[in-house]
């Protein structure tokens, strides 16, 4: 069980404010400051120092707040096990971005399912920074991710390296063959702000001195089957993970362009809470989710 100044801790941490910490927690400013007190007595350290008016965690504050987050994690996983024991039953929940969620995971999960009959599961699909403070706050076990993260606060595994492509459909008028410079000419279809595949296409711009606003023309949605879909109208030319658009430039509704000195590619990632102590376990999901 969470101790309730752990708790306060976090909560502290979510707003680095004392006064918005009591509001939310629905005690007083006081019962907060005692609570922290109580804490850096217990710790023999400091938690917090204020430069100015402005509440910073000290480097002790750090090492505690990764600590009790990996706890409210393994404490949440904790009570769910303990209610399945209960109930003859088993649960595993865990987050997948968009694109792995739609077009790299289905087959393995059905192998997983068909393999373990008597486990219920529960699958979100989000994107990273939605994900990772949800493991962190224990409402999922892990996560399976194509966004960038740090990594120091999470174990991690490969689960795939996966290339990015750029695509259009068959009566677009682009050649299959083109210099970056030309691509710019183009319309460019694109996922939102926060997609993985559309951070790391522009990471990769960047390594050009390049933006998305030097594309003539943007098309911004918000899935990758959206993405897909007007690719495949025409509309212009996006960039996909490969393995998402194989079967449809296999069956010609889509082509692949080709598009010179513009390389990308990226790992998928498998990641848990460092430190929680249901290590082994998410290692066993990994290894029967991946094969």
């Amino acid at each position: 069980m969470l101790d309730f100044r752990i708790r306060t801790f976090l909560c502290v941490c979510n707003h680095m404010n004392y006064t918005r910490a009591a509001v939310e927690l629905g005690i007083t400013q006081p019962a907060v400051s005692q609570h922290i007190r109580h804490l850096e007595k217990e710790y023999q350290t400091k938690l917090f120092d204020y430069t100015g008016k402005h509440l910073d965690l000290t480097q002790a504050g750090r090492m505690l707040l990764h600590a009790a987050t990996t706890i409210c994690h393994d404490d949440a996983m904790l009570k769910q096990r303990m209610c399945d024991l209960q109930c003859n039953n088993q649960s595993i929940v865990f987050g997948v971005t968009h694109t792995i969620g739609e077009f790299e995971i289905i087959d393995k999960l059905a192998v997983f399912l068909h393999a373990n009959k008597d486990i219920s599961i529960r699958m979100e699909i989000a994107d990273t920074d939605t994900l990772l403070p949800a493991i962190d706050e224990g409402t999922i076990d892990f996560a399976i991710v194509e966004g960038f993260f740090d990594h120091s606060q999470y174990e991690t595994l490969l689960f795939s390296n996966e290339p990015l492509i750029a695509v259009c459909g068959p009566g677009y008028d682009a050649p299959s063959e083109l210099n970056l410079s030309d691509l710019l000419k183009h319309r460019i279809i694109i996922r939102e702000k926060s997609a993985g595949a559309r951070e790391l296409l522009e990471r990769n711009l960047a390594e050009h001195s390049l933006t998305m606003m030097d594309f003539l023309f943007r098309y911004e949605v918000g899935s990758p089957q959206a993405v897909k879909g007007l690719a495949c109208r025409d509309c212009g030319i996006a960039f996909l993970y490969e393995k998402s658009v194989r079967e449809e430039v296999a069956r010609g509704v889509l082509r692949e362009i080709h598009v010179r000195d513009f390389s990308v590619t990226h790992a998928f990632t498998f990641l848990w809470r460092r430190g929680s102590m249901y290590g082994v376990l998410f290692k066993n999901m990994y290894e029967q989710l991946k094969d």
